[in-house]
């Protein structure tokens, strides 16, 4: 039953006062909560962020990968995607993945708050802290994805809510890890918590890594490498799937070859920053058929229904300490092509996302930041992140179909704070 109650439906508005049919019994719940309760409150949130097409992973893929000219559309019918990628005012207030996308991330933020706040109250602290860090996984992906779409994100739940910056959005999310962070250490992650919950995320290393990135995307690069270095790069945080719950890259795009694939090996990158035609990434995240359209066909973290999705890749934290030492007060171009070249040169990743190429030898900071930018691509192809690459590597903007996004109408006729949307 309590995993049943936190799949609440999508309001039709976005006054993020999130009700729904099963309220008196969430209600209740919060009033006398209980672990097994809260954890499946916090499943549910696991559920709107990864499954179906509606999820926020399938959004957050999808719809940077249409922007970014990562992905391509094969069914002209599937109109929100078409206008994607044709990008600039064929994206609107109107569209539905977009809407979409802005309502469940707010959702899962609402009902992570809840459970992290109720989470407080447990008599066991143990799996009190537990309940905490899983929920602020959540959060803090629903926030920075916010922050990464938008040019001002909402400064919390409620009717009318303020905006806030993107960049102050990416702080927001460290805020949440650290307290999570700080839960964990007041009272030690629950050896039961993993009865409770779907497998594959490794917490402790996800707060670090997410803390990583997200200090990576708000310029506080010191502090990006060292929770970088803090990632046990052996160890696998994934998002599973199985029969019943499939990998939704899978479920809607590659099962049906019907919505979007990969453009072609050049994982839609331009001369000169395209991959080696012997780059091993380039076989990993495509296949090839040669007798059906198009040619090139979603593999990597997409390929079959229980193929796992990972949280972050073992190649990102490595290229965040390469371009912390790049972008450094006073910048190391020894140390940060050393970083890089462990990404070009790798050949035992735990996932296979293998480059196995020769060292790269930038001669100047401009050149290692360019690399970087190019093997971001390659390594963290399909992962959502490269439409923040491209504005933070200063890419120019006619390789890409928007900057950032208009705000959804069900948000701007419901909240009077709604900014004006950005030009591109």
């Amino acid at each position: 039953m309590s995993v049943l109650i936190c799949i609440v439906m999508i309001p039709s508005g976005c006054k993020k006062d999130y009700t729904d049919p099963n309220k008196a019994m969430e209600d209740d719940l919060f009033a006398n909560p209980s672990k097994a309760g809260l954890a499946g409150v916090a499943t549910g949130l696991q559920r709107v962020y990864t499954l179906g097409r509606a999820s926020n992973l399938y959004n957050l893929v999808t719809i940077n990968g249409l922007l970014t000219n990562e992905l391509i559309v094969v069914n002209t019918g599937n109109t929100a995607e078409v206008q994607l990628a044709a990008g600039g005012t064929a994206v609107d207030g109107n569209h539905s993945m977009l809407t979409t996308f802005w309502t469940n991330l707010n959702k899962v933020i609402y009902d992570a708050d809840r459970v992290i706040t109720s989470a407080k109250t447990l008599g066991d602290k143990n799996f009190g802290s537990s309940l905490i860090a899983y929920a602020s996984i959540f959060k803090a992906l629903s926030i920075a994805d916010l922050s990464q779409f938008w040019e001002k994100v909402p400064s919390g739940i409620g009717v009318n809510v303020s905006f806030i910056d993107r960049v102050d959005g990416f702080k927001k999310a460290i805020a949440v890890i650290d307290e999570a962070l700080a839960a964990i250490a007041a009272n030690a992650l629950s050896t039961s918590f993993s009865l409770y919950v779907p497998t594959g995320i490794d917490m402790i290393n996800t707060l670090h890594a997410l803390r990583a990135r997200y200090s990576l995307f708000a310029g506080l690069y010191a502090q990006a490498s060292t929770e970088a270095n803090l990632v046990d790069l052996t160890k696998k945080s994934t998002f599973n799937f199985d029969a019943l719950s499939l990998n939704p890259l899978y479920e809607v795009a590659t099962s049906t070859n019907n919505v979007v694939q990969p453009k072609d090996s050049t994982l839609g990158l331009l001369v000169p920053l395209q991959p080696s035609l012997t780059d091993g990434r380039v076989p990993f995240y495509t296949s090839i058929n040669s007798t059906i359209a198009p040619r090139f066909r979603i593999k990597g973290f997409g390929d079959a229904a229980a193929t796992a999705f990972p949280v972050y890749l073992p190649g990102e934290m490595i290229l965040i300490k390469a371009e912390a030492y790049a972008r450094a007060a006073v910048p190391d171009l020894v140390n940060g092509t050393i970083e890089l070249n462990k990404v070009v040169t790798k050949n035992n990743d735990i996932y296979g996302v293998n480059a196995n190429q020769p060292p790269a030898a930038p001669a100047t900071i401009p050149e290692l930041l360019e690399q970087i930018y190019r093997h971001r691509c390659i390594e963290l192809f399909m992962s959502g992140l490269k439409l923040e690459d491209m504005r933070r590597f200063g890419r120019p903007t006619a390789e890409r179909k928007r900057n950032l996004m208009p705000y959804p109408l069900r948000e701007r006729d419901n909240n009077p704070n709604t900014p004006p949307d950005p030009p591109f």
